[in-house]
């Protein structure tokens, strides 16, 4: 049985085992392997149905994945690629808020680890953190060392 003799469902089955998928994920990977209207939808009924494709779980991995290098931002841009309930997205997102600055913090110690030396150094360090989704206003208290101790909430 070659890789193109596989159904829809054992498609999905195989993308599924890698990671979680979001329903519109499974259908966008497999809309171009569908031959008659209709199937691909039944298929992905069935196993939302056994449960194999569930929302929440696609949330809570992406979360808890990506969350500790990246900010509130790129995880809300992550988890709305995905396709996911923006009320669920916006939920998960205010939860990711609180801990930013503690998780800038050490994604910043992890990669710098001391103080910019001059203020190109300051830039470099502040876009890093700016490109990994942390705030402005986490990225200026945490490269400025305003907050060490991360008291402030």
């Amino acid at each position: 049985m070659g890789f193109e003799d596989i159904s829809l469902k054992g498609r999905a089955l195989r993308l599924l085992a890698g990671r979680e998928h979001s329903r519109a994920e499974l259908q966008r990977k497999l809309s171009p392997h569908e031959t008659a209207p209709g199937e691909l939808a039944k298929a992905l009924d069935e196993l939302e149905a056994k449960g194999f494709i569930n929302e929440q779980r696609v949330l809570e991995s992406v979360v808890h994945r990506r969350s500790s290098r990246l900010g509130a931002a790129r995880v809300r841009q992550e988890l709305q690629a995905r396709g996911l309930d923006p009320q669920a997205v916006a939920e998960a997102v205010a939860g990711l808020q609180g801990s930013e600055e503690a998780r800038a913090g050490e994604v910043w110690r992890r990669k710098f680890g001391q103080p910019p030396a001059d203020a190109g150094a300051r830039a470099k360090q502040m876009r890093f953190l700016l490109t990994r989704g942390f705030s402005a206003e986490v990225v200026r208290r945490v490269v400025s060392g305003a907050s060490v101790d991360g008291a402030e909430d």
